[in-house]
């Protein structure tokens, strides 16, 4: 059904796009809409989160790679705006993002041991740049990037139990860049943008575990997360 759903919205892009640049009509919708300097909105979206692990020691021939899988997970807030030129603005987007995601431990038989489900909430606030290009008729592709800082609100990092009973612990507070694209649709009303956009974790987020030898995070050197999130803004 997601599928199905994410092909219907390409195509209704794809012929929007197709008919504001070929098309000889004119009319412009929201002509003033990027004239304010402040401007507000809203959004909802998809995300994906994954972690990215670098190694204390790789052992050749055996697999010692963390599986890490996910789970869609949910976007919601709000979008501040503000104008510097034509081409340039600033844009804040606090918001809530909700995933799940599930580690798979190499060298563990039971499942017990192989398997922790780790479900996070995230308060997350990016200060993003958004570069765009000249309106064609009544589209604006544009570039954004910027930092962003996550505060996971159901992170158990000062829970005192660790991986010897089931526990798998990380950072309550991280830091992040950001790099992504999208196209403003200037609508008769409203402003409708969707966006896609990478999250890349900057700061080592893993607990250890109180066991230096433990099976679960010994050999790990750094955990990073990773995610991607598809968003679809109202302005």
């Amino acid at each position: 059904m997601k599928k199905l759903f994410f092909v219907f919205i390409l195509l209704l892009f794809a012929q929007s796009a197709n008919a504001q640049l070929f098309s000889k009509e004119k009319l412009l919708n929201g002509e003033n809409n990027d004239m304010k300097t402040f401007s507000w909105g809203y959004f909802l979206g998809f995300n994906k989160y994954a972690y990215n692990f670098d190694y204390k020691e790789q052992t050749q021939g055996d697999n010692t790679d963390i599986l890490v899988t996910g789970e869609a997970g949910f976007n919601v807030g709000l979008l501040g705006n503000l104008r510097i030129n034509s081409y340039l603005d600033l844009r804040l987007e606090p918001g809530l993002s909700f995933t799940t995601r599930n580690f798979l431990f190499p060298g563990f038989d039971e499942v017990s041991d192989n398997l922790r489900e780790v479900k996070a909430t995230y308060v997350h606030i990016p200060l993003l740049l958004k570069v765009s290009t000249k309106r064609l008729n009544n589209i604006k592709p544009f570039i954004i990037g910027g930092f962003s800082r996550s505060f996971n609100l159901a992170s158990n990092e000062d829970h005192p139990e660790d991986n010897e009973t089931g526990q798998f612990r990380s950072t309550a507070s991280n830091y992040n860049y950001e790099l992504g694209f999208g196209i403003d649709f200037y609508l008769y009303y409203f402003k409708f943008t969707p966006s896609i956009r990478g999250v890349f974790g900057m700061n080592d987020e893993l607990v250890r575990d109180k066991n230096p030898n433990s099976g679960w995070t010994s050999n790990i050197e750094k955990m990073y997360s990773r995610g991607v999130f598809i968003n679809f803004t109202i302005q």
